[in-house]
């Protein structure tokens, strides 16, 4: 169940990062999950290394490194020419 709940989060969190910054993404929803735990670890990250300690980032921060991600996914696939 614990795995569920992390795919859940995940795919809200991405569906978020996605709504906010609108474009083409050469992804569908499966990457937009993997976007969204991976965005949960990089806002959990960077909260600690700006110095709180909490383990999770929470929907704001998990949101914020969904975007990060999201950003640096579409430059590295924006420069693929099929």
């Amino acid at each position: 169940m614990n795995i569920l709940g992390w795919l859940l989060f995940g795919l809200i969190v991405g569906a978020i990062a996605k709504f906010l910054m609108p474009g083409n993404d050469p992804g569908g929803w499966i990457v937009t999950i993997l976007l969204g735990i991976a965005g949960s670890f990089v806002g959990g990250f960077l909260a600690s290394a700006i110095g709180h300690n909490e383990q999770t980032a929470g929907w704001i921060g998990s949101i914020i490194g969904a975007m990060v991600l999201l950003f640096i996914y579409r430059l590295i696939a924006g420069r693929r020419t099929v």
